[in-house]
């Protein structure tokens, strides 16, 4: 059977509050959209329950680059800092965008030899495709 096969690849750009930022070619994020995860507990008499726990969206891992001249690790910093959710669009291998409205989890660390820093992002919702 003939189609399209599956497109992977480094994500090629993550805009955060309005702002782009290009992602390295080299890197390799775990993405989940959100939503719903499941446990199956049983019951007395064999049968079983579903339980379901809502869960957020997340990007975690993205090394996205950076510039000194444009205070992009300070404009992150910022987000972080505050406490409100922002728009996220991330721009997959495949042409693919995907959209949320979330924060920056965990730190934000730089790699100065790369001109990267590595953040992950969490939001309300899910992530959805646009």
């Amino acid at each position: 059977m003939a189609g399209t096969a599956p497109i992977g690849g480094s994500i090629q750009h993550v805009t955060v509050a309005n702002q782009l930022y290009n992602v390295a070619a080299d890197a390799d994020a775990t993405m989940s959209l959100g939503g719903f995860s499941n446990e199956v507990q049983p019951n007395g008499n064999g049968t079983a329950r579903i339980i379901k726990m809502r869960v957020p969206w997340s990007l975690t891992g993205v090394a996205l680059s950076v510039d000194d001249d444009a205070a992009n690790q300070e404009a992150l910093q910022k987000i972080a800092d505050g406490n409100e959710y922002v728009p996220v669009t991330i721009r997959m291998a495949s042409g693919v965008t995907y959209q949320g409205t979330g924060t920056i989890t965990d730190n934000i660390e730089r790699s100065t030899q790369s001109a990267t820093v590595t953040v992950s992002f969490s939001g309300q919702g899910s992530l959805s495709q646009q």
